[in-house]
């Protein structure tokens, strides 16, 4: 069988819209990478190597009788497993939903199968996707494959992991809270949210305020031309952005020259471990010799918006599962049960005040962004750390969700997003730099990730798994 392994999605759509081979040899390349690398890194939760060859056959057959042929021809794909894709097993990585069988396609999920994508498995997540590591109780452990003894990061644990060894040049996450970006900044890929509503969501979130769809890929113009394939206004969502779709792809070839950059180490009150603020600092001023104005900015926020994160989501997911809390409460991870308790105690004035108080911070960053064309910060604090630990010890005071400091603001505020590998620690664990763009500005963000792997590509380098 040929070896497709770490061939970007537009590598392989270019050999199969030239017939230089089949999507059922791509496809099942694909299947046999996720089943030799599964036994270590554990990154599906449910595998649909009949769906996907499925699909492959009808691509082949519909390129055989030339008929259209769309943009994700062939292209296999993984679908992270808090969305659903109709008759596969749907559990939220949760022992409490770990029987469920959806009833029918989310909208991303219909769009990638209209548009030829095949779809390998649903990939594993934090449970609820309320942590940000990558082990649920249901699941156990997924692995990083940098280092197999590190967490992936979460909640987009398990597409996180199956792009970095290979498997798919992309995947479907979500991000919530910085579920996309945290697990690409650990595991070495692009991650990236679009505008709040770009993606439509459907079924209604727990967290319907915060929740993103987007892609995960090896390169930055896969993640542009799978965004274009699952962006537009979709009615089921009432956050959903009703205007026309961006040409994500175009925006990677456009120069970044006279663009205003403020890059900010700590946001006004993060604080990054000396390795991590080296290599993202070294990364922000390189955008100085791509014609970009760079500036240092301490104070974009006056604190950390922890709270009001905290209290939005884990409210949402709480009130969600409320009677699951009360009548199932030994099938929850114990950290999210805490979380959620603790969401769940809040008094109504206490809550509508952060709400206003988020509406606050939005227009903050709204008259920010009035000086500046982009915002570039760490992704993380930290390089990935141990499996088994829900928050970096570097960081002891750290709770599970406020160490990821850097991610969470702009789902408050809804801005587009991405993580950028940028560099590699002196134990070989990548770092991510995040690029934040003004509101409906993406296609700032891919101008600026494309620049920048321009002149420090990543897709070259390679995680070496252990043997099996």
């Amino acid at each position: 069988m040929r070896e497709f392994a770490f061939k970007s999605a537009l590598e392989l759509r270019n050999g199969l819209l030239k017939k230089e081979f089949s999507a059922v040899e791509v496809v099942s390349a694909s299947i046999e990478a996720m089943e030799r690398t599964e036994p270590v890194l554990n990154a599906f939760v449910t595998r649909t190597p009949e769906l996907a060859l499925e699909a492959a056959r009808a691509c082949d057959m519909a390129q055989a009788n030339n008929e259209p042929l769309g943009p994700l021809h062939g292209l296999p794909i993984s679908i992270k497993d808090l969305i659903p894709v109709g008759g596969v097993r749907h559990t939220s990585g949760s022992l409490i939903t770990k029987d469920n069988i959806a009833e029918f396609d989310a909208p991303v999920v219909e769009r990638l199968r209209k548009a030829g994508a095949c779809i390998i498995g649903k990939t594993t997540t934090s449970e609820f996707g309320c942590k940000a590591v990558g082990d649920s109780p249901l699941t156990g452990i997924t692995r990083n494959p940098w280092n197999t003894g590190k967490t992936t990061g979460g909640s987009s644990a398990g597409a996180a992991a199956s792009v970095a060894a290979g498997v798919t040049p992309f995947a479907i996450g979500t991000d919530g809270g910085g579920s996309a970006r945290i697990p690409a900044s650990f595991c070495g890929i692009f991650g990236f949210k679009g505008q709040f509503g770009r993606a439509p969501v459907y079924p209604t979130a727990a967290t319907p305020t915060l929740a993103h769809i987007g892609p995960m890929a090896r390169t930055v113009r896969d993640a542009a031309l799978l965004m274009g394939a699952i962006a537009g206004f979709d009615g089921r969502d009432p956050g959903s952005v009703s205007a026309p779709i961006p040409d994500f792809l175009a925006a990677c070839d456009v120069p970044v020259a006279g663009m205003r950059i403020a890059w900010s180490p700590t946001l006004g009150y993060g604080r990054t471990l000396p390795e991590v603020a080296e290599i993202t600092e070294a990364a922000a001023k390189a955008f100085q010799a791509l014609g970009c104005q760079v500036e240092q900015v301490d104070d974009i926020f006056d604190k950390d918006p922890v709270e009001l994160m905290q209290a939005e989501y884990y409210a949402g997911v709480g009130t969600r599962l409320n009677n699951y809390l009360v009548n199932s409460r030994e099938r929850f991870d114990p950290a999210v049960a805490g979380s959620l308790d603790h969401a769940m105690e809040q008094r109504i004035d206490d809550y509508y005040n952060k709400v206003f108080a988020r509406y606050a911070l939005r227009e903050r960053l709204r008259r920010f962004f009035e000086q500046y064309d982009l915002i570039l910060c760490p992704t993380l604090p930290v390089a990935a750390f141990d499996t088994g630990l829900n928050h970096p010890p570097e960081l002891p005071e750290r709770d599970m969700v406020s160490w990821v400091s850097y991610t969470y603001p702009f789902n408050l505020t809804g801005q587009p997003a991405a993580s950028i590998p940028c560099g590699f620690t002196k134990e070989g664990l990548p770092v991510g730099l995040q690029i934040v763009g003004r509101t409906n500005c993406e296609t700032d963000v891919f101008r600026a990730a494309s620049a920048f792997e321009a002149i420090q590509p990543w897709s070259q380098h390679q995680p070496q798994l252990p043997s099996i």
